[in-house]
């Protein structure tokens, strides 16, 4: 049989291999490191994805009294049956079911709802669970590749890929409270996609979808994963979250490194201060916008997701401090948290 003389790409095989025309090829061969990088973390996470069935109560009552369902996505996150997923999707639910892609069906529990990040804990008692591992959100950088896993209209185990496509977004919750440091990826995601997995090339959690916005294409939205442990974790031990605020959207920033040289500072990145609400106690404690916020109450701040979790019900009503830049003059303000009220 006569060869020829094949050339691939090093993400294949190896240039120069004669290959005999008419066997087929070995599939490893033909995929590039895009794709096996989508495979390989496709296959990593899949085993923790679930599909969230949920049944709703609405509007009159007794004979009159109506039930939606509706369904969404979740992931295990702990061995002993602990899901994330949306405050959306979950919330005010009068029985909640999950499928696991091995084919297992469970009741599940709440576990706790947070509707101020979007994010909720169910949880269900089962054996030979597979958590996911989650990665650390602060670490991604715009442009590298994402894939998000979900059960877009009851299609079980979907998967979409992408790029990060911006850091730093800010999102509104149906509470009306502002999302800080949300990804926004223009990995597809559809109704059903909402509390699944953003994962990175490894397979690594680095974000619970959330939202998208339509009719526009690739412009979808996940809440960093650094926030979902903060929020799981306070979940799994109160239920809920009783927080104070200061009032203010920011995103965050790079410093610059003369300032950070200049000033000896322990941070190289700060949250941009964006907007002030009016009566808040950042605006009582004189914060502007324009001001990059390094530091509260003594602790170095490098990001949105550090300053939430300083910003727990113990700050309520107590004086703490926060340390800026202003232009290129350091400042410490004095400001006294509130309780943070749904509105």
């Amino acid at each position: 049989m006569k060869e020829v003389l094949q050339f691939v790409s090093k993400a294949g095989a190896i240039e120069g291999e004669r290959v005999a025309p008419g066997l087929p090829p070995d599939d490893s061969r033909l995929l590039d490191a895009y794709s096996q990088a989508v495979i390989g973390a496709s296959d990593r996470i899949s085993p923790s994805v679930v599909n969230i069935e949920v049944s709703q109560s609405i509007s009159g009552r007794g004979a009159n009294q109506r039930e939606a369902r509706g369904n969404g996505s979740g992931f295990i996150f702990t061995p002993d049956g602990f899901i994330l997923t949306n405050s959306h999707v979950v919330h005010n639910a009068r029985k909640i079911d999950v499928l696991l892609t091995d084919g297992r069906h469970f009741h599940a529990e709440p576990v706790g709802d947070d509707p101020d990040t979007d994010l909720a804990v169910i949880r269900i008692n089962g054996s030979q669970l597979v958590p996911a591992e989650l990665g650390d959100s602060q670490s991604i950088r715009v442009g590298q590749l994402v894939i998000a896993v979900g059960n877009p209209y009851g299609f079980q185990c979907t998967v979409t890929a992408g790029v990060v496509s911006a850091l730093g977004r800010s999102l509104r919750a149906k509470s009306g409270r502002l999302i800080d440091n949300v990804i926004q990826t223009d990995a597809a995601l559809n109704p059903g996609n909402s509390g699944g997995p953003l994962v990175n090339s490894r397979g690594e959690v680095i974000g619970v979808n959330t939202a998208m916005i339509l009719p526009a294409q690739g412009i979808c939205f996940a809440t960093a994963i650094n926030t979902a442990k903060f929020v799981a974790g306070r979940l799994i031990k109160d239920g809920h979250i009783t927080r104070s605020y200061i009032g203010l959207a920011g995103q965050n920033v790079p410093l610059l490194r003369q300032i950070v040289r200049y000033h000896q500072l322990n941070v190289e990145t700060g949250i941009f201060v964006v907007s002030i609400e009016k009566g808040s106690p950042a605006e009582k404690a004189g914060l502007q916008e324009g001001d990059l916020i390094i530091g509260f109450d003594d602790q170095p701040v490098a990001g949105i997701d550090e300053l939430h979790k300083l910003l727990t019900d113990t700050r309520v009503g107590h004086q703490s401090s926060v340390d800026l830049i202003r232009r290129t003059e350091k400042l410490r303000l004095d400001i006294v948290p509130e309780e943070y009220q749904e509105k």
